[in-house]
């Protein structure tokens, strides 16, 4: 059993493994824990290596750093992705307003945090490790550490320090989210059944929902039009599904000529009724009805790669088959589709047809799971090649001796956004599935969170019998006093108290807080706010943690 001994006595790449994945499952079977609704989550696995370390776990530090920076990456690039296609259209409607108060939050930290520094004397690598840990911010972490480390001499050999005292600062960065929902909600005595009902009634953009139609033709215009011509002058806002006439619903075929007194079964929007009326004839919202007859309706998954990136015209479905396309869902967003619409890999459409060719429509959509699962492996490798780019590009701002970079945090995360957003580059999608975008994001945040917990766990009880205890003091009131100020605030803007619970927590990036406040309401509010607010925030606490170190190192 020598060889055994060896493995955990002796630093190697075969030690080093063997202690990471150590953390890994004991951390996360720790952040598992539940005490009244509140646990660690993923920050299990930071106090796990910093458990292990304690005890004199033989590592390999260079490996560890090239673990530690490549888990960053992948986690923050598989956080963009995701992200991606809704980072812009989150600031519509009280977006703007949400990500304002986040903002005030973020720049709420970073201004006491410099405060907490000017009084006390401590070292830039502290602050910034107790700002990331209050504000429970894994990726600004790293971003802080990758400075540290390139600044070479003292500054490097301080990057351990700042894994500690984010360690330090950590858990109340989690508790105190939580205590300020909660005083808030007392301090207002706000009523979740009127916060739920006020939600509920603007929950829905009605100008722009998608509707079940019916439609009367009575424009004299088109008597003895095709369907083809009605597609064509409406093409942006209708859908048209099928005709019903004389008692019978036939498909819109783009051959079949329209009657007057046909009703037109479509889908469009509030919005653009009124140009229907003028076009066609009286529109009337109906319920979603049943399609009988020979006729059926079907939902597909677009898994067919050859059709990706594709419009539907180019596709032409309705040229060969009995059968239009109708909706278009892709990322939780329902799209009204139009001949220019672009399908991409994982939307789901709704297609009215034949019973007899919607098998055919099928197989050639593809709908099959098992090809949706096959990650695309060179787009991953492809982004993250072009984010680690971005994020070594130097950044020159006023006043600070060093540039700036992006890094490998806010590279990659840049980068996925916007291929996230994107969608596709020529014939590249850059599509990820939940499932597989799931998996690299816990992958990387664990391999990040033991790597820092075994760099940093050697002088973790040593610290916190040194002065630890006040740096957990300066955490506390780094994660107080911004989202306080900030909720007080939002409550006299009239601010919905679920959506102001969502921000809190999306400003802090904590998805723990995040459960907390779901836990409140069944309602989406809470997560609706936090994804609206959770780009922005992710990407200036990343870049704003670089800036701070340059210019207090300065």
């Amino acid at each position: 059993m020598e060889f055994v001994q060896k493995l955990f006595s002796t630093p190697s790449v075969a030690s080093t493994v063997l202690f990471l994945c150590m953390a890994g499952f004991i951390g996360i079977a720790i952040g598992k824990l539940e005490v009244k609704k509140i646990k660690l989550g993923i920050a299990g696995v930071l106090f796990s290596g910093i458990a292990i370390a304690h005890f004199g776990a033989p590592i390999d530090e260079h490996v560890l750093h090239f673990v530690r920076e490549f888990g960053l990456i992948l986690f923050v690039y598989s956080i963009g992705v995701d992200m991606g296609p809704r980072f812009f259209s989150s600031f519509k409607k009280d977006g703007m307003t949400l990500n304002f108060i986040a903002v005030g939050i973020v720049l709420g930290g970073f201004g006491i945090a410099a405060l907490i520094m000017y009084l006390t004397k401590l070292s830039p690598a502290i602050i910034v490790g107790i700002l990331c840990g209050a504000v429970t911010n894994t990726p600004s972490l790293g971003a802080a550490q990758q400075v540290l480390t390139e600044q070479g001499g003292e500054a490097a050999a301080m990057a351990g320090q700042t894994g500690m005292a984010y360690a330090v600062a950590y858990p109340f960065g989690v508790i105190g989210i939580i205590l300020t929902m909660i005083l808030i909600r007392l301090l207002f005595r706000v009523s979740m059944e009127k916060e739920e009902k006020d939600y509920q009634d603007t929950l829905e953009d009605k100008d722009s929902k998608l509707h079940s139609v019916e439609i009367t033709v009575s424009n004299s215009n088109l008597q003895g039009k095709t369907i083809a011509y009605i597609k064509n002058i409406v093409d942006t806002e209708l859908a048209v599904s099928r005709i019903y006439r004389h008692g019978d619903y036939i498909l819109a075929m783009d051959s079949e000529i329209v009657q007057m007194g046909d009703v037109i079964y479509g889908v469009s929007a509030q919005n653009l009724i009124g140009n229907l009326e003028a076009k066609i004839g009286k529109v009337v919202i109906s319920e979603k009805k049943e399609v009988s007859g020979d006729l059926s309706l079907l939902n597909v998954l677009i898994t067919n790669r050859k059709i990706t990136g594709k419009t539907i015209e180019q596709i032409g479905i309705y040229r060969r088959y009995p059968a239009n396309i109708t909706r278009v869902y892709r990322n939780g967003i329902e799209i009204l589709p139009t001949r220019s619409t672009t399908i991409e890999l994982g939307d789901t459409v709704k297609v009215v047809g034949k019973k007899e060719v919607l098998k055919d429509v099928k197989r050639e959509l593809g709908d099959s799971i098992k090809e949706l699962s096959k990650p695309n492996i060179v787009a991953v490798f492809l982004g993250i090649f072009a984010g680690v780019i971005v994020g070594s590009i130097p950044i020159f701002i006023p006043g600070i001796p060093a540039p700036a970079k992006l890094g490998l945090a806010g590279g990659p995360l840049v980068v996925a956004i916007l291929l996230g957003y994107k969608g596709r580059i020529r014939k590249m999608s850059f599509y990820m599935t939940p499932g597989a975008n799931h998996f690299l994001r816990e992958l990387g945040i664990v391999l990040f969170l033991a790597c820092v917990g075994l760099l940093s766990g050697g002088k973790f009880v040593e610290t916190i019998t040194h002065g630890g205890l006040q740096w957990m003091l300066y955490g506390m009131i780094i994660t107080f006093v911004p989202i306080m100020i900030a909720g007080i605030i939002g409550r006299f803007m009239k601010i919905n108290y679920l959506k102001l619970c969502g921000c809190i927590a999306g400003s802090m990036t904590d998805p723990p807080a995040l459960e907390f406040a779901n836990s409140l309401s069944p309602v989406q509010a809470q997560s609706t706010a936090y994804a609206t607010v959770y780009p922005l925030t992710m990407f200036l606490r990343v870049f704003l943690a670089q800036v701070f170190v340059l210019l207090t190192l300065a």
